[in-house]
This record gives C-alpha cells, structure tokens and sequence, in this order.
C-alpha cells in the first residue's frame, strides 16, 4: 500500500509498505479520508511521536476490508470512523477510567501506524459504525469533534456564560459550535486570520476581532479557551478570564511554550485553569452530534488532497491556509 511516513523531524514522504494484518480483535480499514491536525505538525517536529518513522494521521473514517476471527459486531464492508485512542486498561490512571491520561498511552497516527495511507489498523472496539446518510469522507471530522466535546465536559460550562475563543482554525470552530449549544450568551472569537474570522461570522459567532482588545468586555469572559496552542496567544487569553471564571488549556502548545500566571489573582478572583487531553468517553457522542447535523462538512472541510501530495497538504497546514484539510487515498 501507499502511505505517508515521517522519517526524521522535518522529513516526510510517501512511499510503499506492506498492507497491515489483523489480529484476533482487529479490523483493516480502507481509508475514506485522513484529515490533517496540528498534532501531526509536532510529529514532524519531532514530539509525541517516540520514534520515528511513524505514519501519521489519527483523524479518519473508511470501510472495514479485513477483520481478524475474534470480531464480533462488525463485518467486512462496514463503514466506519475510528477513535485512535489506545489505552492500557491497566495502568492507575486507566483503572480510574481516566484512559487519556494512561500511562502507557499510545494513538493510532501518533505512536502506532496511522491513516495517511490507504489503509489502518484499528481495535475492532475503536470502530463506530456510520449511519446510511453519513458521507465516509466526512465521517473524518468526528475525532476532532470528539476532542471538542471532551473540552465541554471539562468546562462544566453554565447556561448563560460569556465565552472568549482564540483561533478560528478547526478546532475554534467546532469549540464555536458546541459553546453555541450548550447555552452560551455570547460567543467571541480572536484570531489573526481575517478568512478564519469570516468562517467564525458565518458560523454565528458574537464578535470577531484580531485582538480582545477591540471587544468591550469590562469584566472580562465567563469562559476562555485556547485553541492556538500558541504561546503568546495562551499569556495574552489568561488574563481576560473574568472573577470566577474559568480558562482552557485546549489548543496544544509546543513543549518548550511557558506563560506566567499572578497566583493572588488565580486566588483572589477564584479562577479556575484547566486542561483537555484528547479524547475522554465523548468519540460516540461526537459521531451521534455529528450525524444530527451539529457540523456542516461543507464549511468546515475546505481542501482536499490525493494521499500523494500528503507534504504539499502538510505544508499549507503549518501555513495556516484553509481550515480542515482532509487527504483522500
């Protein structure tokens, strides 16, 4: 099969390798479409990943071509998306059925081979059957979704609050969407991009800005997520959490990224700091927000690349061109 491969930080090809087998509890499947995330950019630079080469890609759907004997609910020509979470189940933190934070974690695209290519493995129990009116290509945006949808059972949000989103990539977006549904009064997004900020406007956010500082808010937002993972960008939102309220750590930061905090104030105001890691028991509840429709693919999904031109889509990706790129093999 053809696949993509990292070979080094700051190398990537695609080549020719052997088609996966399935073991017992295993599924093959053809991928549909991989879509591309600001995790696959640290791979390249050289985190997460602990060694390379790794296929990555760790956001996709497809059809079950291949299942080993001991599969039960699934069959071949099955469509399906795949949460690319591999845990343990033994650690400490796995026991406490806390499985993103295990011990011994691993991902599918990240740690183990992944989906830019023309086919994965997966656990068999990872798969979520695709519902007849659900495009597979599509079908691709459920793990990021799932990550938002972590990030909202994190926040504990209250009807009614305020909320602040920096960046207006994928993730903003969908964090758009969700806040949106669960009661928010007013939804603001900041971002540099002014074509990300035309998606955020179209998508039925409050306000849009380049900086908080063009929005009016005297005491700040209830609700303050990053969605950069971008250094300046985390000190600067810190600071615009209102008394009481609380700020996400959701985008994800280099390791080498630091920001500051005034410990009084954390105290004084009673803020909350917090973080979301992945995905945590919400990829079913993303695929069924997401076959009601909780996210149109047309606007979200704005390129997509033949698995051959996998460095040129990675490439416009660390650009920070369009918004989801999927790769089709």
């Amino acid at each position: 099969m053809k696949a993509a491969v990292i070979s080094a930080p700051g190398v990537v090809s695609v080549t020719t390798m052997d088609d996966p087998t399935p073991g017992p509890e295993d599924v093959v499947v053809e991928v549909a479409a991989c879509g591309l995330c600001g995790t696959d950019l640290h791979i390249l630079q050289g985190e997460f990943a602990p060694t390379l080469p790794i296929v990555p890609g760790h956001e996709f759907a497809g059809t079950i071509v291949a299942a080993g004997g001991g599969v039960v609910g699934l069959a071949v020509g099955d469509r399906v998306a795949v949460d690319p979470s591999l845990y343990c189940h033994a650690c400490h933190y796995c026991r406490q059925g806390r499985g993103n934070l295990c011990e011994r974690w691993n991902a599918i695209g990240v740690s183990r081979p992944g989906a830019a290519a023309e086919f994965a493995l997966a656990p068999a129990g990872n798969c979520v059957r695709l519902p007849e009116h659900v495009r597979t290509e599509d079908a691709a945006l459920i793990e990021p979704l799932s990550c938002a949808v972590r990030g909202y059972d994190v926040l504990n949000s209250r009807l009614g609050s305020s909320v602040l989103i920096y960046g207006s990539g994928t993730m903003g977006l969908m964090m758009l969407e969700l806040a949106k549904r669960t009661g928010a009064s007013s939804v603001d997004m900041v971002d540099i991009n002014p074509d990300r900020l035309a998606t955020a406007r179209l998508l039925g956010c409050s306000r849009t800005a380049a900086s908080p500082d063009e929005l009016e808010q005297p005491r700040g937002w209830d609700v303050v997520v990053d969605a950069t993972g971008n250094e300046r960008a985390i000190q600067d939102a810190l600071g615009r959490v209102g008394k009481g309220g609380t700020y996400l750590q959701f985008g994800v930061a280099d390791y080498a990224a630091r920001a500051t905090i005034d410990p009084y104030r954390i105290y004084n105001q009673e803020i909350t700091i917090t973080g979301s890691m992945a995905v945590l028991h919400s990829y079913e509840r993303a695929a069924d927000l997401f076959a009601a429709g909780v996210l149109d693919p047309q606007v979200f999904v704005s390129d997509r690349f033949d698995l051959a031109d996998y460095p040129v889509a990675l490439q416009q990706f660390k650009e920070g061109k369009g918004r989801k790129i999927l790769v089709t093999p």
